[in-house]
């Protein structure tokens, strides 16, 4: 049996069991035994019945009797009594009726389950039983608990990872000596067992540590392998122009940030090199990506070299083509500035191919119709990509091989990540952070409310709408559905624009509209000839409407901590003070998160708040990086993962050769493909 066999190689999964298993993504012997568990249950510890304590317990006993029957609506009881060579207690089982036939009378079992009342009487629940062995799968040890589906639960996969133990046992070390002996690690083949089944909590905390090291270790050797090729292309040197960047900032309407400056600062020093830059700039909501990106596209136009400035929605290209056309419009250097969407008419397409091939046109702002084959640009020397992590590398690669040569890339986001991630993720990108916000700027005042509180929120909203301010409404869906009591986009709309609001204009905006509808609302709304825009999240990034001051989110516990960040980002923009309200979907107590979204307003703290509170999948699914997955490694853990770093950068050193660890190579080639920008 080797790794990339199908999952029907082991015993006991044929072609159903197989159906089952790759609904939990395991198709071959290999995701078997990398399916390390979710958490696990201590069932080590053998009891004696007669001090047997409230909670999880395991025993060494013979079962004496066992019975099953039927009781109201159908529910089956099976109930048996297991005794030592002192005490007895009681077994039952729910909904379990092979039980009867399965136990063996006269032979030792170990029986682990939960001790607690039943009726009066205390029982252990539901147990699992297998004969007493040296090597027990299922009770007395650290039992490990797997995702599961319907038809496969965490007996049924540790059954399977127990047929492929001695492959197990036999899987090559992935891991140079030198660096295993450096952190005393166990060997490979240990540590995936101990994963599986641990003899004992240290070991299982050594397994972790060892097989959580090397994801970490993986993704560094990775980043670090493409930053250094990276290093080896050519780009396009850009020079710096002192007297454009003054005359620019001398017409901006207000003032730059320290932030900001510095930032723009480090951007010029990387467009000079013959080497192509490759940076992150990270900004919380509103600290002033835009103008910053607009700095590093001056100076490539200025020298006569085009700019690609790639946005993630139709609407924000739209908004950024307007929001640079403004700011370049006192250099004389608009007419230089074309936008391309889908949206736009065909004439209008062919105008701005035509213009993008002569070169007039110098800063092309659009969405993913920037990449199409028709797109011509002879001398790309630029590459800004706005929340970057919304584009497949696949795409990113397409638009940078379109130069003919490598152009300097320049990334935005406005998802706050933290240290510990971005290292991790974005090891070959240098980082720049803003961690300012402009002059002026208030925090958002956030406050929780809940339905029974509607009448006294509205009265607080209509008087900020009388004094001339507008509010976005925000839904987690676009139409009523009959497994959610949830207020949809279409209800919320209805009942403000006849009822709540009647005497108000509302708008309604969400994905499933045309472009061009989408793009008309927002313009509507931006004109002030809406009042209230209620929408979905399609208005989460980096819509700007600077006399919004109101957001009301419905359902707000049914959004993640960053993403409502991101929304109550809209208001408060334009030297009004922001207010965010999160209604909740009922009366029960606000979860953590939301409590937290009260008390704070800086991105960073409550990105770190949310990788404590929910582990790197929040934010990994908000960075769609999935296939960078960490099954082990807690991004908590910042010692682990500055040691992984070092050991990867001691690898490059030492000029180890990837071949030589066949596992290693694989899964670092794949992870190369999948952050690689070249």
């Amino acid at each position: 049996m080797n790794l990339g066999d199908p999952v029907t190689a082991v015993k006991g999964v044929g072609d159903e069991v197989a159906k089952k298993l790759a609904i939990l993504g395991l198709h071959t012997v290999g995701d078997l035994l990398e399916n390390f568990p979710r958490r696990y249950n201590d069932y080590s510890i053998v009891t004696e019945i007669g001090k047997l304590h409230p909670g999880p317990v395991t025993i060494k006993a013979v079962v004496k009797q066992i019975k099953g029957r039927y009781v109201r609506r159908g529910m089956h009881i099976t109930e048996a009594i297991a005794s030592d060579d002192v005490n007895s207690v009681r077994l039952i089982w729910f909904n379990q009726p092979y039980r009867e036939g399965a136990i063996k009378s006269g032979q030792p079992y170990f029986i682990s389950g939960q001790y607690e009342l039943s009726h009066q009487r205390f029982a252990i629940m539901n147990p699992n039983m297998e004969l007493v062995s040296d090597f027990p799968v299922n009770t007395a040890r650290i039992v490990p608990v797997y995702r599961e589906t319907k038809g496969i639960n965490s007996a049924r996969i540790r059954k399977l990872v127990r047929e492929i133990l001695p492959l197990i046992r036999s899987q090559p070390e992935t891991l140079p000596e030198w660096l295993i002996k450096d952190q005393k690690f166990l060997s490979y083949a240990a540590a995936v067992e101990a994963m599986h089944f641990p003899a004992n909590a240290t070991e299982l905390e050594k397994a972790q540590k060892r097989l959580g090291f090397e994801e970490v270790f993986r993704l560094s050797l990775a980043s670090l392998l493409n930053k250094y090729e990276l290093l080896k292309d050519k780009s396009l040197t850009i020079p710096f122009d002192e007297k454009l960047a003054k005359e620019f900032v001398s017409h901006l309407p207000f003032t730059l940030t320290d932030a900001q400056r510095k930032v723009v600062w480090q951007i010029y020093g990387d467009m000079q090199k013959t080497q192509p830059m490759n940076r992150l700039v990270e900004g919380d909501v509103g600290s002033g990506k835009t103008v910053v990106a607009t700095m590093a596209a001056l100076m490539a136009v200025a020298e006569g070299y085009q700019v690609a400035f790639m946005a993630p929605t139709e609407l924000l290209a739209r908004q950024h083509a307007e929001t640079v056309y403004t700011l370049l419009e006192p250099l004389g250097m608009h007419d230089r500035v074309a936008l391309l969407v889908g949206g736009m008419s065909t004439a209008q397409k062919q105008t701005a191919y035509q213009h993008i091939a002569e070169g007039h046109a110098r800063l092309i702002i659009g969405t993913h119709a920037l990449i199409q084959e028709k797109v011509d640009m002879q001398s790309l020397g630029l590459v800004v990509i706005d929340e970057q992590h919304r584009f497949g590398v696949e795409q990113r690669k397409k638009l940078m091989a379109k130069a003919g040569h490598m152009p300097h890339l320049l990334s935005l986001t406005a998802t706050p990540i933290p240290r510990s991630l971005a290292l991790t993720l974005y090891g070959e990108l240098d980082v720049s952070i803003l961690d300012t916000k402009p002059v002026g700027r208030q925090p958002t005042e956030t406050e929780i409310c809940s339905p029974n509180s509607r009448a006294q929120l509205y009265a607080k909203i209509e008087n900020e709408l009388s004094a001339g301010r507008q509010m976005f409404v925000v839904c987690p869906l676009i139409t009523e559905s009959e497994r959610s009591t949830v207020n949809s986009a279409e209800k919320v709309y209805e009942q403000m624009a006849k009822y709540d609001f009647k005497h108000r204009r509302v708008g309604l905006l969400h994905g499933k509209m045309k472009p061009i509808e989408k793009q008309d609302i927002m313009q509507q709304f931006a004109r002030h000839q809406l009042d209230i825009l209620v929408s979905t999240t399609v208005i989460e990034v980096g819509v700007d409407v600077p006399n919004a001051s109101i957001m009301l989110i419905e359902a707000a516990d049914r959004f993640g901590l960053a993403q409502i960040h991101q929304l109550r980002g809209r208001v408060g923009r334009g030297g009004h003070k922001g207010y965010c309200y999160l209604m909740m979907s009922d009366s029960s107590a606000p979860p953590q998160r939301l409590q937290a979204l009260e008390r704070m307003n800086d991105g960073f703290k409550l990105a770190e708040l949310d990788l404590e509170l929910r582990g790197p999948g929040a934010i990994y699914g908000t960075l769609q990086h999935g296939q960078l997955d960490l099954r082990v490694a807690k991004l908590t853990d910042l010692k682990l993962i500055a040691a992984a770093r070092n050991a990867a950068q001691a690898y490059i050193d030492k000029g180890e050769d990837l071949i030589q660890y066949p596992g290693l190579c694989e899964q670092v080639t794949r992870l190369r493909a999948v952050t690689n920008l070249n």
